[in-house]
């Protein structure tokens, strides 16, 4: 069913056996219309009643296929216990999105999945109509039947297939939708459909791939940023029992691309533990970069050098902020850092290739699937037709399975054997091979009057730029566009300030850096909304009072959205009420892909200064929940999430390389340290237009420090911290 649907017809509704498959198209992120670029998704309705939707969108934990089932189901009066869920085939030919990002796999598919359902009911209703011979206005579908109001006979969605295949698919932008008042699945709190396979373990995650004649591989990467293979000496490593192979792999990178691999020496053998055990009896020896001496002591010398320089880039100019610093009035300026940081998922990279002749077969967690298959096709000179990729289900990604490189590095070595070869990652060459979240400095400067009004504000944000790293098309030399990711909601503040001025500097690093989930919005939203706190309690207001009086009055959506969340988490976390010695609660609120979130923690810090985060209260502004459980789910994920980098989570450079290696040093989230979480959701009936899954990172550090301040009198600039001192 295309955009418009006067070019669709029944050359479109493909027949399989006897089910009837309905395509209909999905559109790009952030369009809102499906392009004229025709079919790109399917839905099957089979005899039996069983109705499949073929979800482009990978799951990697968020629960979108779930969201996305819902949706469909939803407008095609499907019974909810009849609806399945597989992933679509890797097929950039038919698929047009086969990714996930920047949370928008619920509301990128909101329309385009109501209309997808609710023409499929409608051509069951017709065909319906015409077996009762009566018109279509007395029937109603339901629960995956059609009833005849007059007469209430009754036909199941299973036998009007052969029927509806005969009706050409109404315009998809006339089919009537319901109206929300009407839903029966969209706001239920329904368990995901993932839930029974991976509770029983018939899931199947990269890790779990298994072929017949399949072997098992490691690579040797050389621990410095930028080094390269000298030489190596394999007598050993084969002399271990089980190892088959020992061979060089080269370095890769795709000009113009955000991924590389760094080679190395693969080590090929019939098991895991065989190949692991041939990785430390490998000989080797690395040529080192200029980068190889790079450490975390020399990249701060630098940082502080850049915050005293003259900016790179002046990004917002309003009115006269440096002027207005100096006007009568409360001065207050604070630094703030956050280190590099890890994505750490649980199941680290792994991919499973079969190289056949002309043609590649693998399994692998990606969240873009087309983009591993694209880099595939092309390293081995095939055209894309000749490249399957079976998206598995992933343990985590958080951005990192954005990249191929794994999938890639998976390529080489079953290119040079010819056989099914699982590739897997350890742990240590998960954190110590990763793309790190930049490294930031954030300085920031304001002016505030006796009411409290910011009369100026000044910020100055410093970091290893990811667009520099990669350096995409040659671009780097654009300021703006080494500022890109890096800005991420500091050039929208969404305060009254009467000057304003965003300043950028990028520090050169080779440490290998991307996205890392709600990408530079925590680095911008720690510093902005601490210092917030600061200037509430400078002006000597409550800190929650202070920001919803400086909301900005020109955004009248943005103010009430986030007006909304900060009185409502405030609100369920007893803001106000007195705490015991030692307790303190701080707020902090930002936005994500225009999802409004406000946090409040209430933290305790003992004696000894030990830090203890005891209870998280979220409110959320994402339009109306599909999946209001999901919603909670991913919002409590992302609290959690933060805390890893509040508590623990720092990777340090030492010797050219990450000096942390597992979950022992690299410290991430205990249960036992986890705090109870509490999410609100804002009633509202808006369409889900704003993302959740990355929403819950950005406002838990600011609000944790906060939390501290009111508990210790103590400011915190810098994360990871487990003891105030």
């Amino acid at each position: 069913m295309r955009g418009g649907g006067r070019e669709v017809n029944r050359r479109i509704a493909l027949k399989t056996g006897a089910a009837l498959m309905l395509g209909f198209c999905l559109p790009a992120r952030g369009q809102q219309k499906a392009a004229a670029g025709g079919v790109n998704a399917w839905i099957s309705i089979a005899p039996d009643d069983i109705i499949t939707l073929f979800a482009e969108t990978p799951e990697v934990g968020q629960g979108t296929r779930t969201a996305n089932a819902m949706m469909l189901a939803e407008e095609l009066e499907a019974d909810w216990a009849k609806v399945r869920v597989e992933q679509a085939p890797t097929v950039p030919a038919v698929y047009k999105h086969l990714g996930t990002g920047g949370s928008g796999g619920t509301w990128n598919t909101w329309m385009p999945l109501r209309q997808a359902g609710a023409q499929a009911r409608e051509m069951l209703l017709r065909a319906a109509a015409r077996q009762f011979s009566a018109p279509k206005q007395e029937c109603r579908a339901g629960k995956s039947v059609v009833v005849h109001l007059p007469t209430g006979r009754r036909l199941r969605y299973g036998e009007l297939v052969e029927a509806a295949q005969q009706i050409d698919p109404p315009d998809l932008e006339q089919v009537p939708l319901k109206d929300p008042k009407d839903f029966r699945i969209i706001g239920q709190a329904i368990p995901r459909v993932d839930v029974p396979s991976k509770t029983d373990g018939s899931a199947i995650f990269g890790v779990d791939a298994r072929v017949p004649g399949m072997l098992y591989a490691v690579i040797a990467r050389c621990p410095h940023f930028g080094g390269t293979l000298a030489s190596f000496d394999a007598a050993a490593a084969l002399k271990v029992p089980g190892v088959r192979r020992a061979f060089a792999v080269a370095r890769l990178h795709q000009p113009g691309s955000d991924n590389r691999t760094v080679g190395g020496v693969a080590i090929v053998a019939d098991s895991t533990w065989a190949a692991l055990q041939g990785r430390k009896a490998l000989k080797v020896a690395w040529s080192r970069d200029p980068a190889g001496d790079e450490n975390s002591v020399g990249l701060q010398r630098r940082f502080d050098a850049a915050l005293d320089s003259e900016p790179m880039l002046i990004a917002v100019n309003q009115g006269d902020a440096l002027g207005a610093l100096d006007s009568p009035g409360k001065k207050l300026e604070a630094y703030y850092e956050v280190p590099f940081q890890a994505h750490a998922p649980m199941e680290p990279m792994n991919t499973t290739v079969h190289v056949k002749e002309g043609s590649i077969e693998a399994w692998s967690p990606n969240q873009h699937a087309d983009t591993a298959l694209k880099a595939m096709a092309e390293l081995a000179g095939l055209s894309p037709d000749r490249v399957t990729i079976h998206t598995t289900l992933s343990g985590g990604s958080f951005g990192r399975r954005t990249h191929w490189d794994f999938s890639a590095e998976a390529w080489q070595v079953a290119n040079e054997m010819r056989v099914p070869v699982q590739l897997l990652w350890t742990r240590e060459d998960d954190l110590q091979h990763d793309f790190l979240r930049p490294f930031f400095a954030e300085h920031l400067s304001a002016n505030i009057n006796a009411s409290g009004e910011i009369q100026a504000w000044r910020h100055r944000i410093v970091s290893t730029s990811v667009h520099a790293y990669f350096n995409w098309g040659g671009k780097s030399p654009d300021p703006a566009f080494l500022a890109g990711l890096e800005l991420n909601r500091a050039d929208n503040l969404f305060y009254r300030a009467a000057n304003t001025r965003l300043e950028y500097t990028p520090v050169s690093s080779a440490a290998p850096r991307a996205w890392l989930r709600s990408v530079d919005t925590a680095p911008n939203a720690f510093a902005s909304e601490s210092f917030m706190d600061e200037l509430a309690h400078a002006a000597g207001i409550d800190p929650l009072q202070y920001r919803l009086q400086l909301l900005r009055d020109d955004r009248p959506d943005d103010t009430r959205r986030m007006r909304a969340v900060l009185q409502l988490a405030a609100e369920k976390s007893g803001w106000g009420k007195p705490l015991p010695k030692g307790h303190g609660r701080g707020i902090a609120c930002y936005i994500f892909t225009f999802g409004y979130v406000a946090e409040v923690a209430q933290v305790s810090v003992d004696a000894d200064g030990k830090l203890r985060v005891h209870r998280v209260v979220g409110a959320v502004h994402c339009g109306m929940p599909v999946n209001p459980e999901s919603v909670r789910s991913q919002i409590e994920s992302g609290i959690n999430y933060a805390l890893t980098t509040v508590l623990s989570g720092e990777i340090t450079i030492e010797n050219g390389g990450v000096k942390q290696s597992n979950f022992h040093d690299y410290r991430v989230l205990r249960m036992s340290e986890a705090p109870e979480i509490e999410v609100q959701i804002v009633p509202t009936t808006e369409p889900p237009e704003r993302g959740v899954g990355e929403g819950g990172v950005p406002p838990l550090a600011p609000a944790v420090a906060n939390a501290i301040f009111a508990a210790t009198g103590k400011r915190i600039r810098r994360f990871p911290v487990a003891k105030i001192v």
